[in-house]
């Protein structure tokens, strides 16, 4: 009875079933969004931190470094753990680590125990992305594209969110505020045990987390097309998440430095950036789905290059419309390009989300670091410059196979 209730469910063969799958893609983004939120509250309090304990712009990068490359590294090792030995309430446990790391970041005073708070957060993330987007796929119902970017626009919104959170709490009563966030990680904990309750159904039903749709290979490509297909999707990330590691870092210093806006007011330029990433998300999902992936892999990292190597000649306005647009068209690559590798190597989803997570959090943390040692050597204006032609390696997209998926 009950594997066969958990199969209804999958399927959406009936309104209470689409109902079942349609609330898991919620609170799966939902999930999502607080843990991004949580994240993306580190790059946001930059200015504040850099102020008070009197860092610099590599030690800034060096800080996103540590944060990024604790969630990157576990992140491929997470998935392949969860793929042989699925634990459906490993997502609450690693949000504890987040909640540690929040308090810890909330009472720091050096710069030692920052990196140690943000390595903490870090570990939270390395455990959320690889297992809820294998939830994301068990209740897709077969739109995959569209089920990865509902649970991949929780993040971004959660991105964008973080931002406000810093110039409405953190900036006006300062770093000690930060542990009122400790309470929304309580919530979130509480709201994955729930998503791990209807992972746990899965289990049972259909074994290790696997569904009808990681069962054959769609794409039926020789061992060295799914090579050279992996090695272009390699590239196409270190263009997107390098160009992407930059705008969040040092878009807020950028706004200060070149046009003289406040901290409060630099914040809101990002979340603007972020939410259009969210909005991107969405539309490449639905239309990766619908006319393939690959188109939206072109449109959208090639896409974006001569909106990207515009933004850093334009005046006040301008900078704030094209980082509106550039952030829309470049972040809906995505879940087409996470979608199209785990139909490259089915059955090994959580791994292959790990892996890909978490080389997005890699290349954005080493990405930070280089360009806070470029800022502190050429200058934040140079850095915006040169990053500007990244979305131009979205040309190798030429040499990505055509599979059906």
């Amino acid at each position: 009875m009950q594997a066969s209730k958990a199969t209804k469910q999958y399927m959406g063969k009936n309104n209470n079933g689409e109902k079942a799958v349609v609330s898991v893609l919620v609170l799966v983004s939902i999930g999502h969004l607080l843990n991004d939120m949580f994240q993306s509250v580190i790059p946001s309090i930059y200015p504040m931190i850099k102020e008070s304990l009197g860092l610099s712009f590599l030690q800034i990068g060096a800080i996103t470094l540590v944060n990024q490359l604790t969630s990157s590294l576990l992140q491929p090792l997470v998935g392949y753990f969860s793929d042989k030995h699925p634990r459906p309430y490993g997502l609450a446990l690693g949000m504890c680590f987040t909640l540690a790391g929040l308090l810890l970041l909330s009472v720091a005073n050096s710069f030692l125990l920052i990196l140690l708070a943000v390595a903490f957060v870090g570990c939270g993330s390395s455990v959320l992305h690889p297992e809820s987007s294998k939830v994301a796929r068990m209740a897709s119902g077969g739109a995959k594209g569209m089920a990865q970017s509902i649970f991949q626009v929780g993040g971004n919104i959660g991105r964008a969110i973080g931002p406000v959170v810093v110039a409405l709490l953190i900036v006006p009563h300062g770093q000690g505020s930060l542990r009122w966030l400790g309470l929304l990680a309580v919530v979130t904990i509480c709201l994955l045990v729930r998503i791990g309750q209807w992972y746990r159904q899965q289990l049972e039903a259909y074994g290790k987390g696997k569904s009808k749709f990681d069962m054959e290979n769609e794409s039926r490509l020789p061992r060295h097309q799914i090579t050279i297909a992996l090695i272009v999707l390699l590239i196409l990330m270190f263009s997107k998440d390098f160009y992407m590691a930059n705008i969040q870092s040092y878009l807020t210093f950028y706004m200060i430095n070149k046009f003289g806006m406040s901290i409060e007011s630099s914040q809101y330029v990002l979340f603007g950036f972020l939410f259009a990433s969210a909005i991107g998300l969405i539309v490449g999902g639905e239309v990766g789905d619908h006319y393939g992936r690959k188109y939206v892999i072109w449109g959208s990292i090639l896409g974006a290059a001569p909106f990207a190597l515009l933004l850093p000649y334009a005046n006040l306005t301008w900078t704030i419309v094209l980082a509106v647009i550039v952030g829309m068209i470049i972040s809906s690559a995505m879940s087409a390009i996470l979608v199209y590798a785990t139909e490259l190597l089915p059955g090994n989803v959580g791994m292959i989300s790990g892996a890909f997570f978490g080389l997005s959090f890699g290349l954005g943390g080493i990405g930070s670091a280089l360009f806070g040692w470029l800022a502190d050597a050429q200058g934040i204006q140079y850095v915006f410059q040169l990053t500007a032609f990244l979305p131009l390696l979205g040309i190798v997209t030429y040499w990505l196979p055509n599979i059906r998926n």
